[in-house]
């Protein structure tokens, strides 16, 4: 018997370790499991600019206009309007993987490396420090957060529902990213959820940081 494949569509920012968790554990359900991720962009710096006054002063300046966190997912939206939503996912895994498995700095330079991992020209790296992606990283931030709703963070994630529906959620937070049997067991559970009306949320306090392997 054929098994239908699927698609799971996956909002990220590229600065946001646990983003990068989930991200890890989508790419292992590919191998065990008849999905398709489909890569978007969504932004930290999008989603706190109405309440920077709030934040810590270090993220406060992360996310501010300029602050470095605009730089990564800029790079990520010319990357994606150049060469396709499969250059996309081949930059945010050169990225996730600088920034968050060898903690480099989240600099032009670090970019630059990551582009080159990406098999994408270096050129990418001047969308940094200009606003003419952002109308377009405003666009696909708001599709995801409109379908889960302003309480969340990153990622977004949305998955087959009942009856030919999609139901997003924010998350599944987890770390370190599940593998092999215990990837395709979250995402079997994750399609649970996803087929009971009325199912929101389910919520523990985290006690660890990312762990990156």
């Amino acid at each position: 018997m054929t098994v239908e494949r699927v698609t799971a569509d996956f909002w990220f920012d590229p600065a946001c370790p646990w983003a990068w968790m989930t991200s890890r554990w989508m790419l292992e359900v590919e191998k065990v499991r008849p999905v398709d991720v489909r890569w978007h962009v969504m932004s930290l710096g999008v989603l706190n600019e109405d309440k920077l006054d709030e934040l810590p002063e270090e993220f406060r300046e992360a996310m501010a206009p300029g602050g470095w966190i605009w730089a990564p997912v800029r790079v990520c939206v010319a990357a994606e309007q150049r060469f396709g939503a499969e250059a996309l996912g081949r930059l945010y895994t050169a990225l996730g993987t600088r920034f968050h498995n060898q903690d480099q700095p989240r600099t032009r330079e670090t970019i630059v490396a990551a582009l080159a991992d990406a098999g994408l020209p270096a050129d990418l790296v001047e969308a940094a420090d200009t606003d003419e992606y952002d109308k377009l990283l405003r666009a696909s931030h708001k599709e995801g957060i409109d379908k889960v709703g302003q309480d969340v963070g990153t990622p977004i994630i949305s998955v087959p529902g009942p009856e030919g529906t999609e139901v997003a959620f924010f998350g599944p937070v987890v770390t370190p990213a599940p593998k092999g049997d215990a990837a395709a067991r979250l995402w079997d559970g994750t399609l649970l959820v996803a087929s009971t009306p009325g199912f929101y949320e389910i919520k523990r306090t985290r006690t660890v940081g990312p762990i990156f392997d």
